[in-house]
């Protein structure tokens, strides 16, 4: 007999990927030019020449085991000091190679993450708009996702409902910061004040809380924006980064899990990482692109074009009546649909050729993701779009 749960989700397919696909189906028709689509958040700048430059020298190599051999279970210990020595530099932290796990991705950090400070019918809390795959990335472990309301006043922290939903059965508390998909960084006032909730519950309960720190865009911060380093404001911070966004390399999948030294059990948290690869069948990245990006670990691809996209957004669609709190970074924006059904505004902006994700799935019905990672042209073009799509609601 088949697996009936997995079965199940094949009717919860990701509205993302849906919508990407046929965007890809319409350009085939219509062509890409025409089709003006926001769906899906994959990178649209080049990868760092230095990140090439070093992997076809990695592949010249002659000595192939240590380039396409197995790496071990933790990952390359060269390429965990590099990393471990980049955080120290960049946030004055002090993170030795033990604290530090190669994982494939931002995901299969928090995979790891997650397994290792948590057991079946443990609490983990979010907070709304929130990336979707958190439910599966938590629920399949056992542990129950719980949703906090979303601020759409700023999308910060809403607090006063985090605390009261707050109970001794959570173990974890997951941020995504920056922002998918409100493209909002959580400020230093919001860390400090969710750091000193949790050392008091800490106290108050009696065990550990940890805060799983999910920072992919972690370089894609806007100018004059305050982007604290979480794990400086909290001890047991386990932070899951990922290369797909700040080197334009999402289809490398590669990235690691950073255990705070502070956190008295981080050593054993990492070692342990290397044991819950035996049963998820993880098994360390590619040895080769472990190798690439430690050479070229405090480098990104030019990410301004993502600013640059914001700014001509943001300025237009306020302009023809959208509501939305301007983004601090990612390449995402958030605004909110003009009629109270998302759904239906995204299937009335596809007459328009306008691909746009309802937030249902995000946690924050009635509003709307805008995924700008496109040609900066191509946004100039889509304005149009917007503009007859907004004149469609006065």
């Amino acid at each position: 007999m088949i697996a009936e749960e997995y079965k199940q989700m094949l009717g919860k397919k990701s509205v993302i990927r849906e919508l990407s696909e046929y965007g890809t189906e319409r350009a085939k028709e219509i062509g890409y030019e025409k089709v003006f689509d926001y769906s899906l958040g994959n990178p649209s700048v080049p990868v760092p020449q230095a990140f090439t430059d070093k992997l076809i020298e990695l592949a010249a190599s002659k000595n192939s085991a240590a380039v396409h051999g197995y790496s071990p279970s933790l990952g390359i210990s060269s390429v965990r000091e590099k990393i471990a020595a980049s955080l120290n530099r960049r946030f004055g932290m002090d993170y030795e190679k033990e604290h530090i796990f190669m994982t494939s991705g931002a995901a299969g950090a928090i995979a790891h993450a997650l397994r290792s400070v948590t057991k079946k019918g443990d609490e983990v809390m979010t907070f709304a708009p929130y990336f979707p795959e958190y439910n599966p990335y938590v629920n399949k472990t056992g542990a129950v996702l719980k949703i906090v309301p979303a601020d759409t006043d700023g999308f910060q922290i809403n607090f006063p409902e985090f605390e009261k939903m707050f109970s001794s059965k959570v173990m974890v508390v997951l941020i995504n910061t920056p922002n998918n998909p409100s493209g909002i960084v959580y400020s230093t006032e919001t860390i400090e004040r969710l750091a000193a909730f949790l050392t008091e519950k800490e106290r108050e309960f009696g065990h550990d809380i940890f805060l799983i720190s999910d920072e992919p865009y972690r370089e894609i911060v806007f100018k004059h924006v305050d982007a604290p380093y979480t794990a400086k404001y909290y001890h047991n911070t386990i932070t899951c980064y990922s290369f797909s966004k700040s080197m334009s390399l999402p289809g490398e999948r590669i990235g690691y899990l950073a255990v705070n030294p502070a956190c008295k059990d981080a050593k054993l948290i990492v070692e342990m990482c290397g044991q819950i690869s035996r049963g998820i069948g993880h098994n360390c990245p590619p040895s080769i692109i472990q190798l690439a990006v430690a050479e070229v670990v405090d480098l990104t691809a030019d990410l301004s074009v993502y600013e640059t996209n914001m700014n001509i957004l943001y300025r237009a669609l306020t302009g023809f009546g959208f509501s939305c709190v301007k983004p601090g970074g990612t390449f995402y924006m958030f605004p909110k649909a003009m009629e109270e059904d998302a759904g239906r505004f995204c299937s009335r902006a596809l007459k328009y050729d306008l691909i746009l994700v309802p937030a249902d799935s995000f946690g924050c019905p009635g509003y709307f993701r805008i995924a700008y990672c496109i040609p900066t042209e191509k946004v100039e073009r889509s304005l149009e779009a917007f503009r007859q799509l907004a004149q469609d609601y006065k």
